[in-house]
């Protein structure tokens, strides 16, 4: 019963700390990346992977 008759604190608490961390992470600067065409110029050729198996038959599959 408590929790009910002090929402209004809470709510307000919430308000001040969810504003108070955003104006603190404001003046945080972006972190700096690579440029994009680098990173695609880099992967030209895309790698294959070729898998050479026999299948599994429906007896083998039912006894996994």
């Amino acid at each position: 019963m408590n929790i009910a008759k002090n929402m209004e604190a809470i709510f307000v608490a919430t308000v001040v700390v969810i504003g108070a961390t955003s104006f603190a992470t404001a003046a945080v600067p972006v972190a700096r990346t690579a440029p994009v065409a680098a990173i695609k110029a880099e992967a030209t050729t895309m790698p294959t992977v070729t898998v050479t198996a026999k299948r599994l038959t429906a007896a083998e599959k039912a006894a996994l």
